[in-house]
C-alpha cells in the first residue's frame, strides 16, 4: 500500500520472524506504518510486510546487516526516504548464541554487542537527529531480558550485550530528551526453539508467580503501550509473569 504522512512510520528491526514478527502486526492493527527489517529472510520479510499492509496504510521491507555499522547508518535514512517520516524504532532483532565464562572470547563479545547494543544506539542517534530537523519527537522501545533482572552464566556474551544496551537506554533517555523517548520492555520466556521446544517448554513458561510468563501478545502490547505514552521514558517494563522474581541457576534451555 502507499505511504501516508498522515500516520507514524516504525521501523521494528527483525520483524521478519518470531517476536519481531508479533510486534509489527500489533502495530500494524494500531494504525502505525511498518518498516519491516530483516538480515536475510527475506520471503518472511516480504510476508509480514503484506499482512501488515492489509492491517495499516503503508509497509515496506529493508534488509540490513546490523553487524556493519555502515549498514546500520543507512537504514533509517532509507526508511525516511520510503515513508516521509520515521517515528519510532523497536529494536527487536538479536544475536543469541551460546558462550559461558569458560569458553568467553573477544570475537563472540564483538559479535553479540555489534548487534545488540550498538545497532540499537546508532539507531537512537539517527532517530533524534531526524526529530531535531523536522521539529517532532520520537520513540525507541528495545528488546531486552528478564535474565538481566535474573542472572545466571548462561549465554554469557548475549546478557552481556543485553545488560550493556539496558545501560545505554538510561544514558540515551537523557541524552535524547525532549525530542526522543527510550523505553526498554524485557519478556520472560515466550518462545520455543530449537533448544527448548514442546512439553519441556510449557512446563519452563509456567514457572512464574502468576503461574505463565510472557505470550507474544504480551510484549507486542507492552512494546505498543511505550512508544504511544508520551510520560515514560528511561525505564524498562519487565513483561514476564513476575519471572525475574524467581531464582533460575541455569538458563530456560538448558535446566
Amino acid at each position: 500500500m502507499t505511504p501516508t504522512l498522515s500516520r507514524p512510520v516504525v521501523l521494528v528491526t527483525g520483524a521478519a520472524l518470531r517476536l519481531g514478527r508479533e510486534i509489527a502486526l500489533a502495530l500494524a492493527a494500531g494504525g502505525w506504518q511498518v518498516a519491516v527489517h530483516y538480515r536475510s529472510s527475506e520471503a518472511d520479510a516480504l510476508k509480514t510486510v503484506a499482512d501488515c499492509a492489509r492491517l495499516a496504510c503503508g509497509s515496506a521491507a529493508f534488509d540490513a546487516d546490523l553487524s556493519s555499522e555502515t549498514a546500520v547508518r543507512g537504514l533509517l535514512p532509507r526508511v525516511i526516504a520510503h515513508f516521509g517520516r520515521v517515528d519510532a524504532v523497536v529494536n527487536s532483532a538479536s544475536t543469541f548464541e551460546h558462550d559461558s565464562a569458560e569458553t568467553f572470547g573477544f570475537a563472540a563479545l564483538d559479535k553479540h554487542l555489534r548487534s545488540n547494543t550498538g545497532a540499537p544506539i546508532l539507531l537512537a542517534q539517527a532517530l533524534h537527529a531526524h526529530a531535531v530537523a523536522q521539529g517532532t519527537t520520537g520513540a525507541v522501545v528495545n528488546l531486552l531480558d528478564q535474565k538481566l533482572w535474573n542472572q545466571n552464566p548462561d549465554f554469557f556474551s548475549y546478557t552481556l550485550s543485553k545488560a550493556a544496551l539496558e545501560a545505554a537506554g538510561t544514558m540515551l533517555a537523557m541524552a535524547l530528551a525532549p525530542q526522543v523517548r527510550v523505553v526498554g520492555v524485557a519478556p520472560g520466556l515466550t518462545l520455543t526453539s530449537h533448544l527448548l521446544t514442546g512439553d519441556a517448554f510449557a512446563a519452563r513458561h509456567k514457572l512464574s508467580p502468576l503461574g505463565r510468563s510472557s505470550t507474544p501478545a504480551d510484549v507486542a502490547s507492552a512494546v505498543k503501550f511505550a512508544l504511544e505514552n508520551s510520560s515514560i521514558t528511561g525505564t524498562t517494563l519487565l513483561v514476564d509473569g513476575g519471572q525475574h522474581l524467581m531464582r533460575f541457576e541455569r538458563d530456560f534451555s538448558l535446566m
